[in-house]
């Protein structure tokens, strides 16, 4: 998913007003649902193609679906946790941390330029002269948030492993390590010199520099293996036969008549059925990371 603040000691945030403080309806009386949105993008353009989504995917279950944004990727996890919300768009971190936190299952993976893999780069400005990621050191670099599966996650594992940040601290390896919040403002922050590197998905620069001049100026020096493509959650206690809805929706938006409506989204493509079991090499990041589902 497209691309896309949580553990570690730092606090949770949630914005109520957009994820609503109503609970959960009862299964048997399940009058709309609410669809919450990973902010991996600019939250107004999100919103927009999420209602749309919104209304066509209300239309193939049979049930209202509103939709609203996270302030944050964390905020995604809580509504699920606290069944504010029936469903969500999660990134692959997202996914496992409301998995673990709020026993949310995976309805459908998202399909992405024709794939249910990505993979994350350390990108750089080609004019840096930057040719390896051993030349970074001591530089600064944007990541995009501490759930960002291709934004942090998937790079400080590469990181790690390399043995070029010590002690999960990209500290001891770079001057200075910032997030951006999302792909698309990490982009702009490398291309007007705020930092030296950004960690991204492998189609960040496609996706959101629309100038190819711009795109040109960027190169990257490092990739990370294939991600499993994040996709639809629900939250814990949904009505089977809603959610069977929802999944028999969700395979249906194929095709010219859905195309546009799901590239505005989250760029992508449609959706595939899938287990829970192809999670498991992104819990195995986050607990190289020290991340534990909470008590």
């Amino acid at each position: 998913m497209t691309r896309r603040m949580v553990l570690g000691g730092l606090a949770l945030t949630i914005a109520s007003a957009l994820l609503g403080a109503a609970p959960a309806a009862d299964a048997q009386t399940q009058k709309s649902l609410h669809l919450v949105l990973t902010p991996s993008q600019r939250p107004t353009e999100l919103l927009a193609a999420g209602e749309r989504f919104g209304v066509a995917l209300g239309k193939l279950v049979g049930i209202p679906v509103r939709v609203t944004v996270a302030s944050d990727y964390a905020a995604v996890v809580e509504a699920m946790r606290n069944k504010t919300a029936d469903l969500a768009f999660l990134h692959p971190a997202g996914y496992v941390l409301a998995n673990r936190e709020a026993k949310a299952m995976i309805i459908a993976q998202d399909r992405w330029h024709g794939n249910t893999s990505y993979t994350s780069r350390i990108y750089v400005r080609k004019d840096s002269g930057i040719k390896s990621l051993e030349e970074l050191r001591g530089k600064t670099i944007a990541f995009v948030d501490p759930a960002s599966t291709s934004g942090y996650i998937w790079p400080m594992v590469l990181l790690m492993k390399r043995g070029l940040v010590q002690n999960r601290d990209p500290k001891t390896f770079f001057k200075e390590a910032v997030f951006s919040g999302a792909h698309d403002a990490a982009l702009q922050a490398l291309l007007q010199g705020h930092v030296d590197a950004l960690a991204s998905f492998d189609q960040a620069r496609e996706q959101y520099l629309k100038d190819p001049a711009e795109r040109e100026k960027l190169t990257w020096v490092a990739e990370t293996d294939p991600i499993p493509e994040g996709g639809m959650a629900s939250r814990d206690g949904l009505d089977p036969e809603i959610v069977a809805k929802v999944k028999a929706a969700l395979l249906k938006m194929r095709g010219p008549e859905y195309a546009q409506l799901l590239k505005d989204l989250y760029d992508i493509d449609g959706f595939e059925p899938v287990d829970d079991s192809v999670f498991e090499p992104v819990r195995a990041a986050m607990d190289l990371l020290g991340w534990r589902p909470k008590r």
